[in-house]
C-alpha cells in the first residue's frame, strides 16, 4: 500500500517582509498565513516547527494506540505534546531535536510494559523515521 498526502505553500516578497500561507489537502489548513514573524519572533501564525511538531504529536500517539492493542491494551486517554527544537548550526538553521510529552490513561499495564511500548512507538512511528533530530520521551502513565 501506498499513501500521498500533499500539502502546499506560498510565498511573496523578502525573507523579512515577505508573506506566506500554507495549504493542506484535508483543507485543516486552508491558505493559512506564515512568516518570518510567526516562525523566529513569536508572532501570530503557523511556522513549519509546529507543524512539524503536531504531526510527530499524533503519529506516536497513534503508532502507540496500534502497539497497544497488539499487547492487548486499550488507551483511556493519551495527551501528546511534542517541543520542536530550531537552532543556529554552522552559519543556517536546523532542526536538532524533538521532545515528546505523553500523559497516559491505560489500565491494567504495569510502568515496565508501558516504557517498552512507549519506546516501541517512538522509534516506529513514520515521523520519527524520517527525521534526523535527536528525538526524545518524556511518558507518564496517570491514574
Amino acid at each position: 500500500m501506498k499513501i500521498n498526502r500533499s500539502a502546499s505553500a506560498a510565498w511573496a516578497g523578502g525573507l523579512k517582509d515577505g508573506k506566506g500561507s500554507i495549504t493542506t489537502e484535508s483543507g485543516a489548513l486552508s491558505a493559512y498565513p506564515y512568516g518570518f514573524a510567526s516562525r523566529f519572533e513569536g508572532k501570530k501564525g503557523t511556522n513549519p516547527e509546529e507543524l512539524l511538531g503536531a504531526a510527530h504529536a499524533g503519529c506516536f500517539t497513534m503508532a502507540l494506540s496500534l502497539i497497544l492493542g497488539e499487547a492487548k491494551f486499550t488507551a483511556e486517554q493519551m495527551d501528546t505534546s511534542a517541543k520542536v527544537t530550531l537552532e543556529q548550526v554552522d552559519g543556517g538553521f536546523a532542526i536538532t531535536a524533538v521532545h515528546l510529552t505523553l500523559q497516559a490513561k491505560i489500565p491494567g499495564i504495569d510502568q515496565a510494559t508501558f516504557e517498552e511500548l512507549t519506546a516501541k512507538a517512538k522509534a516506529g512511528c513514520p515521523v520519527s523515521k524520517v527525521l534526523k533530530a535527536n528525538i526524545t520521551l518524556d511518558a507518564s502513565l496517570v491514574s
